[in-house]
């Protein structure tokens, strides 16, 4: 197991663990008090643990006033705090003073059942977590047998009647000293393990933690001999369930770099091997006695290499503090042997980035990793080119240059982004465009820049028709230079028949960033010509098969799509009645709240780092990285939420609706006003038994014994987003331009699952008692759905705008559409509310020429426009 999954709980902030902290409180000097805390988060501490039981201090009051100082402090603020007390009112009291989830450490069954019941329904309340110790009426647990015996019994009661949810839960099955001399002590580690294995196998979602300290007392002032237990600890306990222990973040060994023989007599009294463990640790340990304080010096250990050296080093591990200073330094060493800024840049700081090249391309850095290398870079370059302009010198040659835009009509750039910062951490010279660029303006730049590729961008379908344009125009204008596929909705079988027939010249599609730097040196180099004889025999396979597939796809008749449409029993349904109807509108809505719906997963996915949360933290090859950028994308959280950098906005809508016909629906938006929402209509051939779905089942038909009822929402946690993301790109910080990109993308569609709840719950109120975490709700555990316009279920766009006028979107919850009915700012959700306990997501998939002209009529579109926003999904040629 990896220790990326471990939590280490920081314990300098503990009166009765650290006499420094103790003296500071008892002196009143609080603001030092909170330099402990601040530096126990900057070493690495994920939780701050608060104690302050002290015989000489009213614990009460020191929490409740330590706790206050905490919270205005966002850089300690920024991770969760463990309540430590053995006081039952100075927990509480802490309880009401602290944001966000905390943690209460602890409860035990010492004191009988019942105030272990009382105290555990209290934290539930709180919405806190909780440290269960191993200890009941008997006395502390010391045994394997114990330790699990009290852990299981806790966890029924915790479970099943009280109602805590397994995830809150933290065992500590108490670490005792080993290595004492006392043969009854040699075991403690054992058992402490292997409970822990046994805990998390049948208490399933539980955590695992423990003071860790306590395992080394035996050598207290021997800390390099402390800290080789704790780490030979900690590697066997982690891998047994252990995810959490109160530990000193700072001071913490690296298992693998332990000396051979210390480690293995360490090895040996952790885990119990041999009679005479005690007596060969004690026999090394006076050799290792020492300080205890080289982490810290070797962390800058770096700094004493040669500069070019130094530089490889910060550009890999994407350290800029230093990169003004080594890149000036540089510069005068190179001047002093003759030579002139810019070879700063074509020598090392390009060799440094071929390293971190070469690392990523073996699959040996991640994303993230490389777009902070580039920040190294960005800072190094920009100290230099004052030096560079002021001798009129051209710029290091590059492998080429590259335009990059997100077409007309679209808005979304993160992919598009991270592909220029790898393309330019490869030397090559990206002039990036922005978002919605007209095919115009980007052909009159390419010939200005005289570029030497275009790349095009696109997340929404109309982006696909418009890539087509782009490259007609391209070759109308007799463009010779490749053209570059990518996005979201793009396809390598869209790029074969569509793209590359509208352009005589080299047409590649994209899948990521990963293989762009490979994409375009193929194109850029003399091997273009074998690369592109292999797209084209792909592309051909592709057309082929599309072409065949055209012909032999098999679509009902809409008639006979419609014949089986979902099969919901209308008789004796009577829909929920909405408790407010009309519009309700969210100006500036609580960030903290929004973040607390956060699904991680896509986040980690935009940074090309597969895997679902959390497990992808915990991943071998990973999870190092993920947790790394996980803790950089909560402390920028924190950040833009205490210092409002943006602004979350939404609108929703509770209207009668009825279905008339068999796929539109009318809503009744009151004083005598309606619109007709027009859904689609699955048609291919299905198996026995399973419907041709339409959105427009799941409502009521006309006539019916009782209204039905649709809603409409729009949100944003965009507003704001642009202006910060430029700054970060004046400052060359293309990596937090990003991160906060992705954030908000992230908050916008927890925005859109914390309003359907309140729709669910309140605004609705169809499911009041609804109580889901945030696993369920990401999992769709409940009632009704929201599918989006443009979205499988309803893929048209334009129906947006028939949601943007119901709900006056622009003006409550200051979002626009593009021609292309794109969203801006780009962090926006918009979709429809159903209610109906039948209703399902599904893929609306091929259509019919009847149903488009169908849909077409209905509409009010002419066939050619209906054809054109439903391109993607023609199970038919309409140049047929």
């Amino acid at each position: 197991m990896s220790t990326a999954q471990f939590v280490n709980i920081g314990e300098r902030t503990n009166v009765t663990g650290s006499a420094r902290f103790r003296n500071l409180i008892k002196d009143g000097d609080y603001d030092t008090a909170l330099e402990v805390a601040r530096q126990q988060v900057e070493s690495g501490a994920q939780i701050i643990d608060v104690n302050m039981d002290e015989g000489m201090l009213d614990s009460k009051a020191a929490m409740v006033r330590f706790l206050n100082l905490i919270a205005a402090e966002p850089d300690i603020a920024r991770v969760p705090i463990m309540i430590d007390s053995s006081k039952w009112e100075v927990i509480e009291a802490g309880l009401q003073c602290i944001q966000g989830k905390g943690v209460v450490n602890s409860i035990s069954l010492k004191e009988g059942e019942a105030q272990f019941l009382e105290q555990a329904r209290k934290i539930r309340r709180y919405g806190a977590a909780v440290v269960v110790m191993a200890f009941d009426e008997t006395g502390q647990a010391d045994t394997e047998a114990r330790k699990v015996e009290i852990c299981q019994r806790s966890f029924k009661l915790l479970t099943e009647v009280v109602g805590m949810a397994a995830e809150d839960i933290i065992f500590d099955p108490n670490i005792f000293a080993i290595a004492t001399g006392i043969e009854e002590h040699n075991n403690y580690a054992v058992d402490f393990i292997n409970a822990a294995r046994r805990i998390r196998e049948t208490c399933p979602g539980v955590h695992i933690s423990g003071g860790v300290s306590n395992v080394s007392f035996s050598f207290r002032g021997n800390e390099p001999v402390r800290e080789a237990i704790h780490s030979v600890f900690l590697f066997h306990a982690i891998a047994a369930g252990m995810d959490m222990g109160i530990v000193n973040a700072g001071q913490l060994a690296v298992y693998d770099d332990l000396d051979a023989d210390l480690r293995e007599r360490v090895e040996d009294v952790v885990l119990n091997r041999r009679e005479d463990a005690t007596e060969r640790l004690l026999e090394v340990a006076e050799k290792y006695r020492g300080s205890g304080d080289k982490a810290e010096a070797v962390t800058l250990e770096w700094r004493e290499k040669p500069v070019r050296e130094r530089i490889t080093y910060a550009l890999v591990k994407g350290i800029a503090d230093y990169a003004e200073d080594d890149a000036e330094e540089l510069r005068l060493e190179i001047a002093a042997a003759g030579g002139r800024p810019i070879e700063v840049i074509e020598g090392p700081l390009m060799d440094g980035m071929n390293v971190v090249g070469d690392l990523f391309g073996a699959g040996k850095m991640f994303l993230p990793q490389v777009v902070k290398s580039a920040r190294v870079m960005k800072k190094a370059v920009a100290h230099l080119i004052p030096f560079i302009e002021a001798e009129k010198s051209d710029n290091a040659e590059a492998k080429g240059k590259i335009l990059m835009a997100t077409v007309k009509g679209d808005v979304h750039d993160i992919g598009k982004n991270i592909v220029g910062v790898v393309l330019q951490c490869n030397n090559y010279d990206v002039i990036d465009m922005g978002v919605m660029v007209p095919a115009a303006k980007i052909l009159e730049t390419a010939r200005k820049e005289k570029v030497d590729i275009i790349g095009l961008s696109g997340l929404i379908t109309p982006s696909l028709d418009e890539m087509v344009f782009v490259a007609s125009e391209m070759q109308r204008e007799g463009f010779e230079i490749p053209l570059m596929i990518g996005g979201a909705t793009t396809s390598r079988a869209h790029t074969a028949v569509k793209i590359d027939g509208a352009y005589d010249n080299e047409v590649v599609w994209v899948k990521d960033a990963s293989r762009s730097v490979t994409v375009a040196s193929k194109l850029l180099s003399g091997g273009k010509a074998e690369f592109m004889a292999g797209v084209k025999t792909e592309y051909d396979g592709i057309r082929e098969r599309h072409a065949n597939k055209r012909g032999r796809e098999k679509l009902l008749a809409l008639s006979e799509a419609r014949a089986n449409a979902s099969p919901i029993e209308w008789q004796g349904y009577v829909p929920p009645v909405p408790k407010k109807l009309g519009l309700s509108v969210f100006e500036d809505f609580d960030l903290s709240e929004i973040r607390a719906y956060i699904d991680w997963t896509p986040f980690f996915i935009s940074w090309e780092m597969k895997g679902k949360y959390p497990d992808i933290l915990n991943n071998p090859t990973t999870g190092p990285e993920a947790r790394k950028l996980f803790d950089e994308a909560n402390a920028m959280l924190d950040t833009l939420i205490a210092e409002k950098w943006i602004q979350a906005n939404a609108v929703i809508g509770l209207f009668p609706a009825q279905r008339v016909g068999s796929d539109d629906i009318e809503v009744d938006l009151g004083d005598g006003r309606s619109t007709v929402l027009s859904m689609l209509r699955q048609q291919s051939v299905h198996r026995a038994g399973v419907p041709n779905r339409s959105l427009a089942d799941y409502i009521a038909p006309a006539g019916h014994a009782h209204p039905d009822y649709i809603g409409a929402f729009a949100v944003t946690a965009g507003i704001g987003v642009a202006e910060k993301v430029q700054a970060f790109k004046d400052d060359h910080d293309d990596y937090r331009a990003i991160l906060l990109e992705a954030l908000a993308d992230r908050l916008a569609e927890a925005f859109a699952e914390l309003m359907h709840q309140k729709v669910r719950r309140e605004y609705w109120g169809y499911a009041v008692d609804e109580a889901l975490e945030n696993d369920a709700l990401i999992a769709e555990k409940y009632r009704g759905i929201r599918p989006a316009p443009g979205y499988p279920a309803c893929p048209e766009h334009t129906e947006k705008g028939k949601l943007w006028s119901m709900l006056d979107v622009e003006a409550n919850a200051a979002i626009k559409l593009t021609e292309s009915y794109a969203m801006w700012p780009a962090a926006a959700v918009s979709g429809w509310y159903f209610s109906h306990p039948e209703s399902q997501y599904f893929v609306t998939g091929r259509l019919g020429k009847d149903q488009v002209a169908d849909y077409a009529e209905r509409t009010g579109m002419t066939l050619e426009t209906a054809e054109k926003w439903l391109a993607p999904y023609l199970g038919y040629d309409p140049e047929d």
